[in-house]
């Protein structure tokens, strides 16, 4: 069976096309395009602009389940709240913990990356420094060894994708070699570095800076850190957290400019997204969320977000009025990162239909396709 969806605009990794229309069957896309169609049993008419299903790399869960201590029906029940809200394919970040649990978080989670429930695991921890920690529990952050670090390699297996650490710590430059080696993505974040250290991670094969801005020194123009080198090294894809409150939207310009095709936009959803106000616990710290603001206990740091990729899309869209502007949405939503993770292009021939609306304001719908 063949369902044609229809819209008045379909922006896919490849195309952004007037008057056109996406092919689905048995839930990949078959075909795309504008003008005549090919032969279909049934038309789906999407109210506004269609586009790829989002893609987070780096959330910690929701509806009050935190994939570093939930089960793994828990797990799926979050999984299921930030897909509901667009999100077609979420990489379950795993906070700081004791060793041993983030092991035992490890093996929970795998079979989830197996059946595709998850796209895959992120360790945030516990190699991060202690003067930029966020949340995390100071008391169980060190520096890593390649001892452990070949233990949490095996831990995580194939479903393993992104591991957070400080580059400055001793052992890291180490780290981030073995964990390339291993084909899972080295990322720079909770970090006190200075520029060359940075460098020097990056020359040793990390690709990924994690929510830039937060967790790591303020870009200054004597000393750039962190942020100076991703917003110049083009080796590098950067995370940013828009949910209004981890970002000022004139950051959020600055990276749009000056890195603009190597943007991706997260969540860092923490357990208390899609909950009421209240106390909660991550990485081992007391978290209290007021507004929809989560943040320590102590007031002394923001301790994740409680939005799904679809709030940042929507803010990304309030702001950015020009033309070109679902076009980048589209990519800094969905496009790189599952080049990161090497799935197919969003919304081309044999991708997955994970299709989603934009009205004109930038709220989402899911649009589900007949089988």
């Amino acid at each position: 069976m063949t369902t044609l969806v229809r819209a008045r605009r379909v922006v896919t990794a490849e195309a952004d096309l007037v008057d056109g229309w996406i092919a689905v069957s048995d839930g990949r896309v078959a075909a795309v395009g504008t003008g005549p169609a090919p032969r279909h049993d049934s038309v789906v008419e999407a109210r506004g602009t269609v586009v790829p299903g989002f893609v987070d790399l780096h959330a910690h869960g929701a509806l009050g389940h935190d994939f570093a201590s939930c089960s793994a029906a828990d797990a799926r029940a979050a999984v299921a709240h930030h897909a509901a809200r667009g999100t077609a394919h979420l990489v379950a970040s795993i906070a700081t913990g004791t060793v041993p649990d983030t092991v035992a978080a490890l093996h929970r989670l795998r079979p989830l990356v197996a059946d595709g429930t998850l796209a895959g695991l992120h360790l945030e921890g516990p190699w991060l420094a202690p003067a930029r920690r966020g949340a995390h529990a100071v008391a169980l952050l060190h520096p890593p060894t390649a001892a452990e670090v070949e233990l949490l390699v095996d831990a995580g297996g194939a479903a393993l994708r992104v591991v957070t650490l400080a580059p400055e710590l001793p052992g890291a430059v180490d780290a981030i070699r073995r964990l390339t080696d291993a084909g899972v993505i080295a990322a720079i974040g909770h970090t006190d570095a200075d520029t060359e250290q940075v460098q020097r991670a990056v020359d040793a094969g990390a690709t990924l800076v994690t929510h830039l801005f937060n967790g790591m020194p303020p870009l200054h123009h004597r000393e750039p850190g962190p942020v100076g080198v991703a917003l110049t090294d083009e080796r590098l894809t950067v995370e940013c957290i828009v949910d209004g409150h981890h970002l000022d939207p004139v950051a959020v310009d600055l990276v749009r400019h000056a890195a603009g095709d190597r943007l991706v936009l997260v969540s860092d959803a923490m357990a208390a997204t899609g909950c009421a106000d209240g106390a909660y616990r991550i990485a081992g710290s007391d978290v209290v969320v007021e507004g929809g603001v989560a943040m320590l206990a102590d007031g002394s740091s923001l301790a994740g977000s409680t939005i799904t990729v679809a709030g940042a899309v929507a803010r990304v869209l309030a702001t950015a009025v020009h033309p070109g502007a679902v076009r980048e949405a589209v990519a800094a939503s969905s496009v790189r990162a599952a080049a990161r993770l090497g799935l197919r292009p969003p919304l081309t021939v044999g991708s997955a239909a994970d299709l989603v609306v934009l009205d004109p304001e930038g709220r989402t719908t899911v649009l589900e396709v007949p089988a």
